[in-house]
Formats: C-alpha cells, sequence, structure tokens
C-alpha cells in the first residue's frame, strides 16, 4: 500500500509542476483533465501526510520512552503515544477506503427518470410523492434539479424526467436505480384495505457530447401537434418532437415547450443519456468481478426498496436496512439511507482487495 502511495505522491508533484507552467491555460482540455486529476489525488495525498506526521510523532514518542529517565516526560510521551496510535489506525483505515478504485461517473452529473409501474393511480400518486422527496432530498445537498419532461394524470406523475447538477452527483444517486414498491392504503380505497404499488427509479449518468457522439445518421426526427388541453401553441402547431435511434429502435418524444428547437434539443440530449447508459451497463456486465462488488446498480427490474406506511418502515433489501422513520424520509430525510448503501458498496470493494478469495455475503433479505 505504500509503495503505492508514493507513487501517488510523486504523480501528484509532476501534476502540480504542469499547472504551474502558465502556457497550459492555452490548452484547455490538457488543463482540465491535469486539474482533474491531481483533484483526485488531493485527499489522498493530504492523508498520507497526515498519516507520515502522525508516524513521525509516534517515532519521537517511542525515543522518549526509551531513552529519557525524567518520569513526567516519560509519563507524557506514554499518553501522546497511546493517542498517536489510535490517530494512525483511523488513518490507515482512511486511506484503504481513498485506495479503493474509484468509479469514474462519480463526479458526474445525472438524469434521473421516475416512472409509474404497477398498481394504477396509485403508483402515479407514490411517484409523484417520490418526486417531492427527491427534491427536499436534493435541496439538503445543494444540488440544482430541472424538470426536463412530464407526463401527469389526474392523480400525480405517470413519468417525470429531472437534471440533476452539483458535487458528486452520481456517487450518491446510483444506487437509487430501480424498483420502489409501496404498500399502503389508497385514498381510494373504500374499505381500508393495503395495496402493494411500484414505481421504476433510472438514474443516467449525464452523457458529454466528447464521451458519445449520436450519430445524427442513424436519428429519425419527425414532428406533429402537441396534444394536451388547450393554451397556446397547443394543437396549433407542429412543435411536438418525437426521435428514434434507429439500431436500438430506443424513442424519445418531447412536446413540453413551445418551441420546436427546444423539443428537439431535450429529446436530444435524452437520447444521448439513455443510450450512453446502455453502453456502460452492457460494459459492466462484461465485468462479473467488479460487479460482485456492486450494490444492485442500474438494474431496473431489480426491487430495491420497500416504503410501508401502516408501520412506518423502509427497508432496503440489497442491504437489509431497516428504519422505522418513513414519515421524515418523505420528508426526503434520505440521507441515512444512501450514506448506508455507500458505506455498504465500500465495504464489500475493500474486503475483495483484502482477501481476494473471501466469499461475499448475501444480505438480500427478501422481506413481505
Amino acid at each position: 500500500m505504500f509503495d503505492k502511495l508514493e507513487l501517488i505522491v510523486r504523480r501528484y508533484n509532476e501534476l502540480t509542476q504542469k499547472l504551474a507552467d502558465p502556457t497550459i491555460y492555452d490548452r484547455q482540455k490538457e488543463f482540465k483533465e491535469v486539474s482533474e486529476e491531481r483533484s483526485a489525488l488531493e485527499k489522498i495525498v493530504e492523508c498520507y501526510q497526515n498519516y507520515k506526521k502522525v508516524d513521525n510523532e509516534i517515532s519521537q514518542a517511542k525515543e522518549i520512552l526509551k531513552n529519557e529517565n525524567d518520569p513526567d516526560l516519560k509519563e507524557m510521551a506514554k499518553e501522546e503515544l497511546t493517542e498517536k496510535e489510535i490517530a494512525i489506525e483511523k488513518l490507515i483505515s482512511e486511506l484503504k477506503v481513498l485506495l479503493i478504485p474509484k468509479d469514474p461517473l462519480d463526479e458526474k452529473n445525472v438524469m434521473m427518470e421516475i416512472r409509474a409501474g404497477a398498481g394504477g393511480d396509485e403508483a402515479s400518486i407514490f411517484a409523484a410523492d417520490v418526486f417531492r422527496m427527491y427534491q427536499n432530498y436534493f435541496r439538503t445537498l445543494h444540488f440544482k434539479s430541472e424538470v426536463v419532461s412530464v407526463s401527469k394524470n389526474a392523480e400525480g406523475i405517470k413519468e417525470i424526467i429531472v437534471n440533476i447538477s452539483g458535487s458528486r452527483v452520481y456517487s450518491i444517486l446510483k444506487y437509487e436505480s430501480g424498483v420502489h414498491r409501496v404498500q399502503r392504503v389508497p385514498k381510494t380505497e373504500a374499505q381500508g384495505r393495503i395495496h402493494t404499488s411500484t414505481i421504476t427509479v433510472a438514474v443516467l449518468p449525464e452523457a458529454g457530447e466528447i464521451e458519445f457522439e449520436l450519430d445524427l445518421n442513424e436519428i429519425r426526427i419527425d414532428v406533429y401537434r402537441s396534444g394536451g388541453s388547450g393554451g397556446q401553441s397547443v394543437n396549433t402547431t407542429d412543435s411536438a418532437v418525437r426521435v428514434t435511434h434507429i439500431p436500438t429502435g430506443t424513442v424519445v418524444a418531447i412536446q413540453d415547450e413551445k418551441s420546436q428547437i427546444k423539443n428537439k434539443d431535450k429529446a436530444l440530449k435524452i437520447l444521448r443519456n439513455r443510450l450512453y447508459d446502455q453502453k456502460l451497463r452492457e460494459a459492466r456486465e462484461k465485468e462479473a468481478q467488479e460487479r460482485k462488488g456492486q450494490v444492485g446498480t442500474g438494474d431496473r427490474s431489480e426491487r430495491i426498496r420497500t416504503y410501508n406506511f401502516p408501520q412506518g418502515r423502509l427497508t432496503d433489501h440489497r442491504i437489509g436496512l431497516t428504519v422505522y422513520n418513513l414519515e421524515a424520509i418523505m420528508e426526503g430525510d434520505l440521507q441515512h439511507v444512501t450514506e448506508s448503501l455507500i458505506t455498504y458498496h465500500q465495504a464489500k470493494l475493500l474486503g475483495s482487495t483484502d482477501d481476494k478469495n473471501s466469499s461475499s455475503n448475501n444480505n438480500d433479505d427478501d422481506e413481505d
């Protein structure tokens, strides 16, 4: 581990020297790459520097205990040694976590898609509730969210697509992908029976044009008259846009904006993100060993979570987490859940690093 840390420090210093060259600002692509790589290493280097400082203080305390005759100094050195040995163990643990291979997508902004699933109107109501939960959670994280497209019915939301930007958005939200199940008495249930409904959440990393080039020769674009209930430009102009990716048959239709150009831009961005996400998931499926360390990332068909309202309980089935503060969670207090998922994922990766032959635990509890 320490040989690797020394190489990281050397690389960090090389990158720092590159940034000190004023001509690098004339090469914006190189400047961006160097800045991002240096930033990714900075926390590791700082932690390693702290480790070496504490390690040196431990050596000094041991030297005093070995050679000093003054009982007061020896007592002080003994207390400092105990304190520093605890500190250095924490730093070693932190370094191990920092050295876990990073997901290159973690820094990315995302596009989140929430869709009503099984359960009719109750699924649409729950989709609206979950969207509100996420909106409140985003505010606590200082994330910026922008609705790209929304399809509603009389009761709630059939589908909503949201752009989310901020610091390390994908690293926090990537475990939200999957089937979310709700158990509660619907507003429309006269006899008070508990119903089970589902929604699906997809979290797609944002695809830059450099990272994923959309071949417009493979795209068919159709325009048509917007549908809906009256209003300016609705049912009067061909502003709605449908884009189809011919090789995969992926279709995106947008009619939210009055402008055909804006609808086209939105549709192409959604299509690019979906195709990029599909490409990434296909690549991950080929990496079976890496997939063992993942917490169900990106599997749209996996039931990941149950929201049980009669018991005030949320259960995340991937990690066996059950908490009884559902009311607060639905108001956006989701941090404990997402942090537990991140910690579990890191522990799995750390375990596979420490012991290649260790068997993975199966915490996929199937409650209810």
